[in-house]
């Protein structure tokens, strides 16, 4: 990572931003909340390291053409904006050659979503075809089928170096996981992990 130019797009407290300055990364870590941002301050703080603070929208960011080797999010912009404007924005930040790499939930886990509950069931409840933006009284999200997804990179001149679908192991404990929830995801993926390249400009993605 040492001297290369990073954006974290939907930083939340940063924290992520600051351990990548650690190993010598020039981060700029984003954020629509002012809330949010405030944390991070706080974090950056005890973090001793120079990581820059933008408040924007992850949609249509401040920043010029090819301003970035790499830019990623754990959950944040990727989830809760629209990848129609999200997955251009990036194309048009990075260098060629530039990676984008970010966690989401899995179209699986959406379709099965109690919302009410916020909680992963065995049921279908929702269209995959018509996966788009999900709304409800506390939040809007946002998923595409993977076959969208795809298109959508390809189209914005990425290509896919990988696609992860983490599963936790039968003895693996979690913080913020219930023990059904757990063993949900031990069948079925929860979150994925897409890592995606940047093209050299006029380059097709196949």
């Amino acid at each position: 990572m040492r001297g290369k130019s990073v954006l974290e797009l939907g930083c939340g407290a940063a924290r992520w931003s600051i351990a990548l300055s650690r190993l010598g990364a020039r981060c700029v870590g984003l954020d629509q909340s002012g809330g949010q941002l405030r944390h991070a301050l706080r974090e950056r703080a005890r973090g001793g390291r120079a990581v820059s603070l933008v408040r924007a929208n992850a949609e249509q960011t401040p920043f010029p053409n090819a301003s970035f080797d790499l830019v990623f999010c754990d959950w944040g912009a990727m989830t809760f904006c629209d990848p129609y404007r999200t997955v251009p924005e990036v194309a048009r930040l990075l260098r060629p050659g530039g990676r984008f790499v970010f966690a989401t939930s899995t179209p699986i886990f959406v379709i099965t979503d109690d919302r009410r509950h916020d909680r992963p069931t065995r049921k279908l409840r929702r269209s995959y075809f018509d996966l788009y933006r999900i709304e409800d009284s506390r939040e809007v999200e946002f998923q595409l089928p993977y076959g969208v997804w795809i298109d959508l990179f390809r189209n914005n001149g990425f290509v896919i170096d990988r696609l992860i679908e983490p599963r936790p192991g039968p003895r693996t404990r979690s913080k913020y996981l219930t023990a059904a929830e757990s063993r949900w995801s031990r069948q079925w993926p929860r979150e994925a992990i897409w890592q995606l390249r940047k093209l050299p400009s006029g380059r097709s993605a196949g």
